[in-house]
């Protein structure tokens, strides 16, 4: 099968999947802001910056490294190397993962109260860090098997993760009902750790059916893949720990932004909620087809870049960014059109659908901007990534602090999208320059 049909093919089936978890998503965020209101909604909200920094700091970056350097060990027929470095892979990402749920439990109420400002959110700190050694197993198997170009595996994971998160959650809501208690929003927080669990398990009992990937790994020496892993994981993490970091502060700053804008923090977490909890997941919803896009474009832009062949990179490339860009312009106008309907249709808010409204136009530059994070980490210009979306985020943030203390949550989106123009306009320009380079055979 060819590079394009591999990648097309691997695409779909994401795509395919993404959106099963993205339908079931939607409904469940309509549901969370039924059942739970809000301001719930907001609190919830306000714990992944903490959860997403976890990730980046033990995960994220040895995912990358693993996809990456298994397409290129698969294309040089080293597949035995490939299971090793997995296995190496996954030691790591759950021993610093164990270490982190160490530190969350020993100071979730410092976290929650200087850091995100409501000690509300203690608990669920301490609920959600049980996920991260679940989410680094699954998150360092789908690597490999996107290294592989097979996505079947990451896709039935994603699925399965969704389905038992909701499941959970909406069971444990109406039994709680049903019992005569008050459902606490804890609840959402416990279901993302039965998700990724379950998503785990499938995972590992999949992997383990394909090959004896322990025994493989005692006839090599650790240390040579630790240094592979490090080598390429650890400017990685660096750039998405740095990146998650100031998208943390950002998510964190917003709430309290709000209060000096003259809301009080009932009305300020709604907002957040309404922003983070419907508004942008709509928005997001059709980005199953480019993620699905960018994931598999990245280690078909390093296998074929190591294969030698220019000409057929350089016209992937030319597809999969043309294709985003057309369901970003796509997605624009139906979000203009409807996007008051879906607000106080689905949400019943109009904030929401004023929300929807506004974050229409980042579409075609935030869909265009993945296939492009995608084919320049393909092309091992990690650097370049990280700088730019450092770029974005310090524009993010300044419209946190000086926007939305004077035009309220406005300001904010109007940030959003000065951010994702910016982005698209320094990540084409570094990958033209790279494209330009191929071309004429001045990289190896």
């Amino acid at each position: 099968m060819s590079v394009k049909h591999k990648l097309f093919r691997g695409a779909a089936i994401l795509t395919a999947a993404g959106f099963i978890s993205r339908i079931m998503g939607f409904f469940f965020r309509i549901f969370l802001s039924h059942a739970f209101g809000e301001e719930n909604v907001g609190l919830y909200q306000l714990i992944f910056p903490v959860y997403s920094f976890c990730i980046s700091l033990s995960t994220a970056g040895i995912q990358t490294a693993v996809s990456r350097i298994t397409a290129e060990k698969v294309s040089l027929g080293k597949s035995n190397e490939a299971k090793s470095l997995l296995c190496t892979a996954l030691c790591l990402t759950v021993l610093v993962s164990l270490v982190e749920i160490f530190v969350i439990q020993r100071n979730a109420s410092f976290i929650a109260l200087s850091f995100l400002g409501d000690v509300r959110c203690t608990e669920m700190l301490m609920i959600i860090s049980y996920a991260l050694p679940c989410a680094a197993v699954h998150s360092c198997i789908c690597g490999y098997y996107f290294g592989l170009q097979n996505t079947s595996l990451p896709a039935a994971s994603q699925l399965i993760e969704q389905f038992v998160r909701i499941l959970c959650v909406v069971l444990f809501f109406f039994l709680a009902q049903y019992g005569g208690h008050t459902p606490s929003i804890r609840l959402a927080a416990a279901g993302i750790v039965a998700g990724e669990f379950f998503s785990a398990m499938f995972s590992a009992h999949t992997l383990s059916r394909h090959g004896k990937l322990l025994h493989t790994a005692r006839f090599r020496v650790i240390a040579d893949n630790i240094r592979g892993l490090l080598s390429l994981s650890l400017p990685l993490t660096a750039n998405r720990t740095v990146v998650t970091l100031l998208q943390s502060v950002e998510a964190a700053s917003i709430p309290a932004c709000l209060k000096l804008y003259g809301l009080n923090s009932s009305d300020a977490l709604s907002i957040y909620g309404v922003l983070t909890g419907m508004a942008l997941p709509c928005i997001l919803f059709p980005s199953a087809i480019t993620n699905s896009v960018g994931t598999v474009l990245m280690p078909a832009v390093s296998a074929t870049s190591v294969s030698g062949n220019k000409n057929a990179t350089i016209r992937l490339l030319k597809k999969a960014v043309g294709s985003c860009l057309v369901l970003g312009l796509s997605t624009c106008l139906f979000f203009l059109i409807f996007g008051s309907l879906i607000g106080t249709i689905l949400f019943h808010s109009d904030t929401a659908g004023d929300f929807i409204l506004t974050l229409a136009w980042i579409c075609p530059f935030m869909y265009t901007n993945t296939a492009l994070f995608s084919a320049i980490n393909g092309y091992g210009r990690t650097t370049a990534t990280f700088f730019i979306n450092t770029c974005g985020l310090l524009v993010r943030i300044g419209s946190v602090y000086l926007a939305i203390p004077r035009f309220g949550i406005q300001g904010y989106l109007w940030g959003l999208l000065a951010s994702q123009l910016l982005i698209s306009v320094l990540a084409f320009t570094v990958l033209i320059i790279q494209a330009s380079k191929e071309q004429t055979g001045t990289v190896s």
